[in-house]
């Protein structure tokens, strides 16, 4: 899971997609396309939001995004349209490319192709974007555990 800052959206997204699988089959991580909160907690409106859901996501660090991520992943997800560009740059191949997925694309009855960033946002765009990503990890998840099955 990819955004810029890696302390709204990715967290969000890491968070409610290991709620719905069994994270000893699969690894879910998130990371940012920029270094500014390296070692940050998500933001406190991720965290509150999160938490009004069953989910506590206060384990998480904001991390960049590295070169050997896509080594380790099998699929990257990202918010939007320039993280999906800026992390594609960084591949090495098309293989790497291949990885990449505008996270809204799993939700085919969306017109939404991009998270917003809620970060300048009031508490209301983080309940949008937690709606948002609830709704792609759900049909992600289904994907998943019936892959490993």
């Amino acid at each position: 899971m990819v955004c810029l800052g890696n302390i709204c959206r990715s967290p969000l997204a890491e968070g409610i997609l290991k709620s719905k699988v069994n994270s000893a089959n699969i690894l879910v991580d998130s990371a940012g396309t920029s270094d500014f909160h390296h070692g940050d907690l998500p933001d406190s409106r991720s965290i509150q939001i999160a938490r009004k859901y069953g989910i506590n996501i206060t384990d998480q660090k904001s991390r960049p995004f590295k070169l050997n991520d896509f080594d380790i992943f099998d699929i990257i997800y990202v918010m939007d349209k320039s993280n999906f560009h800026n992390i594609t740059r960084l591949a090495r191949n098309d293989f790497d490319k291949q990885k990449v997925k505008l996270i809204l694309s799993e939700n085919k009855s969306s017109q939404i192709t991009e998270v917003p960033d809620p970060y300048y946002d009031s508490n209301s765009g983080f309940e949008k974007v937690f709606k948002m990503l609830d709704e792609a990890c759900e049909i992600i998840s289904i994907k998943l555990n019936n892959a490993n099955k």
